[in-house]
């Protein structure tokens, strides 16, 4: 099928005020352009065991992990196209997997636990990851409005800021709308860099005159964690 992909990059997390985010956008404009789609809500549905064992093994932090989610950039219908991601992380690089499918198709697949309706080198590898872990289910929507922007002069750099970050663990569809409880506070924005190369010298700058370091921040970790703080103190029920 088209537009399967499959790359491998590093991806750097840092957390920024607003006023961060100005200077640096003010830095990007002679080197990159946000992206035809603009500010884009992004809808994801992430799938784990009925005790949450692929999120609790990732935040321990081992040499390798993984993740399945589905994904969609507008409110998806049956017909719509949406996307499955199997996402790995080995030795600080991620490898990441993703095809595109029918809405309807895809959640019947997953609710079935059926193989995926297409015939591909990485299909097989999301039927062997949802065979071995065997009882994966959808377990929490995240949402966040995304802007992403890319290399004039044609490298993979890339880097988006997202805002808005939402989670919830009950009405788990991308045929919702977006709402949910809100993982960062309202003045500040989670910004990413995707490169399978080196850091720009004029981004390494920019970085260091904001005194702007990496972090470490998933938004599924970060989300199952406030979770856990709401289940102990009977605020939340799992569904």
């Amino acid at each position: 099928m088209k537009y399967q992909t499959c790359f491998k990059r590093y991806e750097l997390k840092y957390l920024l005020t607003h006023k961060q985010k100005e200077n640096i956008l003010n830095a990007m404009k002679p080197y990159m352009k946000l992206d035809d789609y603009g500010r884009t809500t992004i809808r994801n549905i992430y799938f784990d065991t009925d005790n949450f064992r692929l999120i609790r093994k990732s935040i321990e932090k081992p040499m390798y992990k993984e993740k399945l989610r589905i994904r969609s950039y507008k409110q998806a219908g049956p017909d719509d196209t949406v996307f499955i991601e199997l996402k790995k992380k080995y030795d600080s690089v991620v490898y990441k997997r993703r095809i595109p499918l029918k809405h309807n198709e895809l959640m019947t697949s997953l609710k079935k636990g059926n193989h995926l309706p297409i015939k591909s080198q990485i299909a097989d590898e999301i039927n062997y990851f949802c065979e071995f872990y065997g009882d994966l289910q959808p377990s929490v929507f995240l949402s966040y409005e995304r802007e992403a922007f890319y290399d004039l002069y044609g490298s993979d750099f890339r880097v988006t800021f997202d805002e808005n970050i939402l989670w919830r663990t009950n009405n788990l569809s991308l045929s919702e709308a977006p709402y949910g409880n809100a993982l960062l506070e309202p003045n500040m924005t989670l910004m990413e860099i995707k490169t399978s190369g080196a850091i720009p010298m004029w981004m390494v700058k920019v970085l260091n005159e904001q005194k702007i370091y990496k972090t470490s921040f998933s938004k599924y970790g970060e989300a199952y964690k406030e979770i856990m703080t709401q289940f102990d103190k009977g605020e939340i029920l799992y569904a």
